[in-house]
């Protein structure tokens, strides 16, 4: 990937965030070499702001983070495309865009994958997820055993609410388990696509 950073005087590109799941353009913001390798070092967006005139990590006093999930440059190389999934509202006024915008997404699979990764980055003592990534990848992967037996239980009665409840529960478990193998659910996807072909 080849950024002409060089292109403007003080080294900074544009940086367009879009919400990964809606494709809501949420802010613009700035980035030099040092933000680019930040962001993408941490999987947080974070950008060089003009004001302060230092590196500044989206969401570092918030906690409304962007999760970095996928980057694109421009056909002259000189603006970047970051898609993430927002933790909390992007703009500093409370609102969900910088443009006073709602942004509902219809993917809440989507939201979810957001919420866990932040627990995964920044755990709390209050967080059941939090919790399970401290146990380490063979608990969550055993966590998951456990859901998938229930599940299989449950599918051979015939209470509706039960399976549905189990069924929940298998799918947040293998959630938590893709984030601590470092994938995504559209991991999954991608390869479910390649084998449809």
């Amino acid at each position: 990937m080849q950024i002409d950073f060089e292109k403007s005087a003080d080294g900074l590109v544009p940086a367009i965030i879009q919400d990964a799941a809606t494709g809501k353009v949420l802010m613009l913001g700035y980035m030099n070499r040092e933000a680019l390798d930040k962001t993408l070092a941490d999987n947080k967006v974070t950008f060089y702001s003009r004001s302060k005139k230092r590196l500044w990590t989206k969401g570092e006093e918030s906690g409304n983070f962007l999760l970095l999930q996928d980057l694109m440059v421009d056909c002259d190389s000189d603006t970047i495309l970051i898609k993430a999934n927002p933790v909390g509202p992007v703009c500093h006024t409370g609102a969900d865009t910088c443009w006073n915008e709602v942004n509902n997404s219809n993917d809440f699979l989507a939201r979810l994958e957001s919420i866990i990764t932040d627990r995964k980055n920044n755990p709390s003592d209050k967080s059941y997820t939090s919790q399970l990534f401290a146990r380490g990848i063979n608990k969550v992967a055993q966590k998951v055993g456990e859901e998938a037996v229930e599940v299989v239980i449950e599918a051979k009665d015939d209470n509706d609410e039960l399976f549905l409840n189990e069924s929940a529960d298998l799918l947040y478990h293998y959630l938590v388990l893709l984030q601590a193998k470092g994938f995504t659910l559209a991991d999954v996807i991608k390869v479910l696509k390649e084998r449809h072909k």
